[in-house]
């Protein structure tokens, strides 16, 4: 029998809960609607599972699980999260060390799958840890009754025995595969499914590095090996770290399977260090995420066409095409077509955002001049710095005209977006600069503002999908006008960045290396 806790502020989540619950047989099932309640009832009963919405009132997701993590390290937790939250859940589970997140709404059968092995993987966990336990208290007593040797040696043999057996069924039949390691990667033991999985038995692989048979794309992960020695983040103070978008690759095959490893010391010697690491495939969860990312494009695609039906038809009637209209007709029609507008241009950055995410962009680059760029779009912003009375200033260093080889409309997309950012976000009265800088072919663009400020805290989520400004809500828009200039920039091999102090303004740049062709001197007349 698994008891399970399931927290969530909202009644009808929970009772979608039991309902399923129900269905599928799970009778120990918890249910509370206040995360406050949840912790004093793990004070007093040990689950199987914990699974928790992401946003509620007095403590969040993460609080309430980080909480339950210090009463219960070896249970697996799941997070409920929404798409825009995305981001964050993965950074809490890399941080706090959870099992899995899954978005809402979520699908039944992948919902259960996932509690299902998340179940399994808190038994696995607990009987790995309560056997190496046992391993370590037989040590000692041996030591303690070391005047009895030949008797106590008998007794221990046979619960030693007894123990590696229960162990070695665990390992041998797990259908995840599981490694051991050292503090420098090096291989030690693994089990079946850890050798079907890459390819070579535990003799060709017993001293191997455990880096040479997995990888990530993600930089940040792939050079998580500290000073000290210890692989993937491990350290004094983290005795277990989660790895996401990891790859084996298998001899045989050639074939690169997703995972995702769940690392846990298992020696408190720092001579002896030891890890018990599980992995499991994650290709199925990853062949249906890109099922679902399709589905959303092509949808997201196919919005375009009646949207812009509907944006052509509202501007043929403010023209006039219907007759003449009163004034609050007008009104009430410009209105329509703002929001119209308004949705079409978030229906294109999403395209735009799968463009990059899925590879499909291919830059079209082509040589031309980065000054006459700069003018065109400080041209089209500058009935916005009227309106709000802001000196908009463009300057160039130096003054000859400079050609660069890039994406001009992809370059022209992030020039805007910064550059309208900065006039949106300073108040009336304003001063915004943009500056060109030409640097050992090296191009340099900055976009600075008297405005409000940006936190410290919150410059790293800037660039991320759907990141909303600020805490403050510096923005109000999708989320996405930076998230893409990061990815135009960051395609042309280039880095994008802010400076910003609370109530003296912020400064984004870019910066694009060896991308200037020539430079010419600009003649008049």
């Amino acid at each position: 029998m698994s008891k399970i806790v399931v927290v969530d502020d909202e009644k009808m989540v929970t009772s979608a809960f039991k309902a399923l619950f129900k269905v599928e047989g799970y009778s120990d099932v918890h249910l509370f609607n206040n995360p406050c309640d949840a912790l004093e009832f793990l004070k007093t009963e040990t689950p199987d599972l914990i699974i928790s919405d992401f946003i509620m009132p007095e403590m969040n997701g993460l609080e309430f699980l980080t909480e339950a993590k210090k009463l219960y390290p070896e249970v697996s937790m799941i997070l409920l999260t929404g798409y825009a939250d995305k981001e964050n859940a993965i950074k809490a589970i890399n941080e706090i060390g959870l099992y899995k997140y899954i978005e809402k709404p979520w699908d039944n059968d992948d919902l259960l799958m996932n509690i299902k092995n998340g179940i399994e993987r808190s038994h696995l966990l607990e009987n790995l840890r309560n056997k190496i336990n046992e391993l370590e208290k037989a040590k000692k007593q041996l030591q303690v009754y070391s005047t009895d040797l030949e008797k106590i040696v008998a007794e221990r043999t046979a619960d030693l025995k007894e123990a590696n057996l229960k162990l070695s069924g665990i390992i041998g039949y797990c259908a995840d595969g599981i490694v051991i390691v050292d503090g420098q990667g090096n291989i030690l033991q693994v089990n079946p499914a850890c050798e079907n999985m890459i390819g070579l038995s535990e003799t060709s692989l017993y001293k191997m590095k455990f880096q040479e048979i997995a990888y990530s794309n993600n930089k940040e992960q792939n050079s998580a090996k500290d000073n000290s020695g210890s692989i993937f983040g491990l350290s004094e103070d983290k005795s277990e770290v989660f790895l996401r978008d990891y790859y084996i690759v298998n001899s045989l095959s050639g074939i690169h399977t997703p995972v995702e490893i769940s690392f846990a010391a298992i020696s408190d010697d720092k001579n002896d260090e030891k890890y018990v690491g599980v992995i499991r495939d994650v290709s199925v969860q990853k062949e249906t995420e890109k099922l679902r990312d399709d589905f959303i494009a092509t949808l997201t695609h196919d919005m375009r066409t009646p949207l812009l039906a509907a944006i052509q038809t509202l501007k043929y009637f403010l023209e006039g095409a219907i007759g003449t209209l009163d004034e609050k007709q007008k009104v009430l029609l410009s209105t329509m077509l703002q929001s119209n507008e308004d949705l079409l241009g978030l229906v294109n950055a999403l395209l735009e955002v799968y463009r990059f995410e899925s590879g499909k962009l291919e830059l079209c680059k082509t040589v031309f001049s980065i000054k006459d760029l700069v003018e065109q779009c400080s041209k089209e912003l500058a009935p916005l710095a009227q309106k709000k009375n802001i000196s908009f200033n463009a300057n160039f260093e130096p003054e000859n005209d400079v050609y660069i080889n890039a994406d001009r409309a992809e370059i022209k997309r992030v020039i805007t977006n910064l550059c309208g950012n900065a006039l949106n976000y300073t108040d009336k009265n304003g001063e915004v600069n943009v500056l060109t800088k030409i640097q050992d072919g090296d191009l340099i663009f900055s976009v600075s503002d008297n405005g409000n400020g940006i936190p410290q805290e919150d410059v790293p989520n800037l660039f991320k999908r759907f990141s909303q400004g600020t805490t403050r809500k510096r923005s109000t828009g999708t989320g996405l006008g930076l998230y893409l200039s990061r990815q135009i920039i960051e395609a042309h091999g280039g880095k994008i960045w802010v400076d910003s102090k609370l109530g003296k303004g912020s400064e984004f740049s870019f910066l694009l290396t060896d991308v200037v062709e020539k430079e010419r001197q600009v003649i008049n007349g």
